[in-house]
């Protein structure tokens, strides 16, 4: 295949740029020469002029080359991508050099809060978590994305900054140590450097967010890029809603989903709500979320991206899924809020019906969930720790109509999550996590790859043996289905995901699983 010049590239992002076409939000930023700011592809100014116009794949780099984020469009509002801001020449072959898996790795841990527990990273703690050299990552991220990873912290760290004085009404030292920095001087300094303005400035020029309404709570905006069937996205929710934890509202006007919320962080556990709005018109969710959970805000807003998929890129998916799933452009692939929460339904889900596995998963909730203060009724409890579940007997787990077997895997699975040899997050190490679940006792193929594909992000996550997976493929008659269904996901990589989530929306509402398949079935 020839590759796509430089030129050409440009000038189709400059066509999109003139469309305000939402599908390209956050897959590349305009920098104006003219004016010295940059913007996203649905900015409402005028479109510049082309000789004007300097393009880049991630916001760092607009930031490197000297422009200053647009107080209209808001960068820090963009979705962000799968490919973790590699150039679109680079997406097409990311997946097979190994530099270029190195540098997504090292973006997607330094994008993963819950990989840090005691905040955001060195490069030396980074180099090491990945297994290389300080001087061989600095080498590869650059020529990846065109900055290095300190660059890359800050200009996260510097645009989560601009939502929180944006968005919110927190106090500048309370952004300032949400964001990252050490102290307020070091934060008012770096923003003042990059932005041209001090934090105080920004906050004046611009109305703070609504913190009032009929429940109080922050509230801040995450984007998405269309197409996105969101009542699809809802109706998986609904569908596996555990009374007490969560709830899920499906009406003609209003798409939403509430959950409570646990997140361990700097050795102290917050607790807490949030509810996630749907507005369509906008390609946004509007987040609100308690009080509680202002020491973490930032991992919660990742973790919501995480949970209604946000990040995704259809165009780039949709090029390899359309002609074989037609139907399903606007497909997301359901993450979730805790890893763990998300391992221990998937064990609850095996062999059994989706409403079956509620029903189990209610019964836990309310046997060791603790209770949790929120302005929902009905929304009044968390989902059981790793603690209370590695302590749980095996009587008590069968009185709930738990079998042995899956007794067995609830308990290796907290107990392997509490001891920290489990790591079930977007930043874990994929590789590794699948073999180590598939070690553990009532895990087989099936529930890792469930996991990893809901639980740790990755979008190339794929169960072959999936019955469900067979019938909507055609080839359940087949000698050996699960070779079959493997070949012919190879022409769907990287994102067989995706194409799991396709294939099993195309059963009827009648098809139920089958006694090795697991609640994922849409």
């Amino acid at each position: 295949m020839t590759p796509i010049s430089a030129a050409a590239i440009d000038d189709a992002r400059y066509l999109a740029l003139k469309a305000k076409d939402a599908r390209f939000d956050g897959c590349f930023f305009t920098g104006v020469t003219s004016t010295g700011i940059y913007c996203r592809p649905v900015c409402r100014v005028r479109t510049p002029k082309r000789e004007n116009c300097l393009f880049f794949s991630h916001a760092a780099q607009a930031e490197r080359a000297g422009f200053r984020p647009c107080l209209r469009c808001r960068p820090e509002l963009a979705p962000g991508t799968l490919a973790l801001g590699l150039a679109p020449e680079a997406r097409a072959w990311s997946m097979q050099d190994a530099c270029s898996i190195l540098a997504a790795q090292a973006a997607r841990l330094l994008d993963t809060p819950e990989a840090w527990a005691q905040g955001p990273p060195s490069v030396a703690q980074l180099a090491l978590r990945l297994g290389v050299s300080e001087r061989h990552l600095r080498r590869v991220f650059s020529a990846a994305l065109g900055v290095s990873p300190l660059q890359y912290l800050q200009t996260r760290r510097l645009l989560t900054a601009k939502q929180l004085l944006t968005d919110t009404a927190l106090p500048v030292t309370e952004v300032a140590q949400l964001s990252g920095f050490a102290s307020v001087r070091r934060f008012n300094a770096a923003f003042a450097e990059h932005y041209a303005l001090n934090p105080s400035q920004l906050r004046r020029s611009r109305a703070r967010g609504t913190q009032g309404g009929a429940h109080a709570g922050l509230q801040v905006r995450l984007a998405y890029r269309p197409p996105y069937d969101a009542r699809a996205m809802l109706a998986f929710f609904a569908t596996r809603q555990v009374t007490g934890i969560e709830d899920v509202t499906l009406s003609a006007d209003h798409l939403s989903l509430r959950k409570t919320v646990a997140v361990t962080a700097f050795e102290k556990r917050y607790t807490g709500w949030i509810e996630a709005s749907f507005d369509d018109a906008q390609n946004r969710v509007e987040l609100r979320l308690s009080d509680s959970l202002l020491g973490v805000l930032p991992g919660v807003m990742a973790r919501v991206r995480a949970l209604l998929d946000l990040d995704a890129d259809p165009g780039a998916i949709n090029s390899l899924l359309h002609a074989r799933f037609p139907l399903g452009d606007g497909l997301r692939v359901p993450g979730a809020l805790d890893g763990f929460e998300l391992a221990v339904r998937a064990v609850l889900g095996q062999q059994i019906t989706v409403a079956a596995a509620r029903t189990l998963a209610t019964r836990l909730v309310a046997r060791w969930g603790e209770p949790v203060d929120t302005p929902f009724a009905g929304l009044n409890r968390l989902f059981p720790t790793p603690a209370a579940l590695a302590d749980a007997s095996g009587d008590a787990l069968g009185e709930l109509g738990i079998v042995k077997q899956r007794q067995a895997a609830i308990r290796s699975i907290a107990s392997a999550v509490l001891t920290q040899r489990l790591q079930l997050h977007a930043g874990a190490d994929v590789a590794a996590t699948v073999a180590a679940l598939k070690e553990l006792p009532g895990v087989g193929d099936w529930t890792a790859q469930y996991i990893a594909m809901r639980a740790l992000r990755w979008p190339d996550a794929f169960a072959a043996g999936d019955v469900a997976l067979h019938r909507a493929l055609g080839v359940q008659d087949a000698k050996n289905p699960a070779l079959e269904a493997l070949t012919a996901s190879h022409a769907w990589q990287p994102w067989r995901s995706y194409a799991l989530v396709r294939a099993w929306a195309t059963l009827a509402p009648t098809v139920r699983p089958l006694p090795d398949t697991s609640s994922a079935i849409i």
